[in-house]
């Protein structure tokens, strides 16, 4: 799931304190296996991608992935956290999202007693950070380091493959109204980068924003790609601003927007989709007549160096 985020207040007053500890949750710690709780969807999938999932005992709602993480105890959500129930499942270490997770949820459960670990996980190496973090938090720091290597390397191979080929201009559309974009210090811009393509918006100083119409077309975008149960929408929506639109495509929207392991294989999604607009490229120029030259898609009097047009709105992208 994506969405755009737009923080609740939170009650500030004090919780309720954690329960005491019993004789089986001191083994618990002392065996080096503490229980976690995760404020936020990728951290539960980073969780189970250090191989920790089993000491998950409370997540927050959209919570889906892998389905394991489905049958674990629900603590609310990021707007709304279930103080209460967090108190009686008493964990060891709570997992939060640095930038994320509402300050005011943060200080509350400082006062609740419980240690708060903030992940940071803007950049497609801080996953990877996370995960050996979580790994060294969770007392099993092999696994994580190992499933980090294998991550980091099938993101090297990507770079390998396809990083020198012809840049392609992409538009990653996060949502249609308003419509939503990530900045250059996003990690969905490095992917597309990964891929020899070019985030059209990456020079915007900004993990996302809202952009005009206008903007978006003036930049001269070879591919849209967007989440794939937008997509019959999105192809007609574009198809009314301009009868020369770019190819529009959708992919699996969570393995691209969370940040966890499985960006490696959005990465590749990525990449497949930024390939084929080369191919069609390739063969519009083996059809052009010899006496008008090669064929282009780029529309009359626009260019990736088109000014941005941000408007006034923007926000950061979720990984729910």
């Amino acid at each position: 799931m994506l969405s755009v985020l737009v923080w609740a207040a939170l009650s500030t007053a004090c919780g309720p304190a954690p329960a005491p500890d019993t004789e089986a949750d001191a083994s618990s710690r002392r065996a080096g296996s503490p229980r976690l709780v995760s404020l936020a969807p990728h951290l539960t999938e980073l969780a189970f991608d250090a191989g920790a999932g089993g000491q998950l005992i409370g997540v927050v709602a959209y919570s889906d992935y892998p389905p394991a993480a489905r049958d674990i105890a629900r603590i609310g959500d990021a707007f709304n956290l279930d103080y209460e129930r967090i108190a009686e499942l008493s964990p060891d270490v709570v997992l939060t999202w640095e930038g994320g997770t509402p300050p005011t949820a943060l200080e509350r459960l400082k006062k609740m007693g419980f240690e708060v670990v903030p992940l940071s996980t803007l950049r497609l190496d801080d996953v990877a950070e996370a995960v050996i973090r979580i790994g060294q938090i969770a007392g099993d720091p092999e696994a994580a380091l190992e499933a980090a290597a294998a991550y980091r390397a099938a993101l090297g191979e990507v770079r390998r493959v396809y990083g020198d080929r012809e840049r392609i201009r992409v538009f990653y559309q996060v949502s249609l109204e308003p419509l939503y974009t990530p900045g250059g210090p996003h990690f969905i811009s490095e992917l597309i980068a990964l891929c020899g393509g070019l985030n059209i918006f990456s020079d915007l100083d900004l993990q996302a924003a809202a952009v005009s119409h206008e903007a978006v077309l003036a930049r001269n975008p070879q591919l849209i790609i967007v989440g794939q149960q937008w997509l019959s929408e999105t192809i007609e929506h574009w198809r009314r601003f301009s009868s020369a639109s770019p190819r529009v495509t959708g992919i699996d929207a969570d393995v691209v927007t969370r940040p966890g392991l499985r960006l490696a294989r959005g990465a590749s999604a990525i990449c497949a989709e930024i390939d084929s607009v080369r191919a069609a490229r390739a063969k519009n120029a083996e059809v052009a007549s010899p006496y008008y030259g090669r064929a282009s898609t780029a529309l009359p009097g626009r260019g990736p160096h088109a000014p941005a047009r941000v408007l006034p709105r923007k926000a950061d992208l979720t990984s729910g």
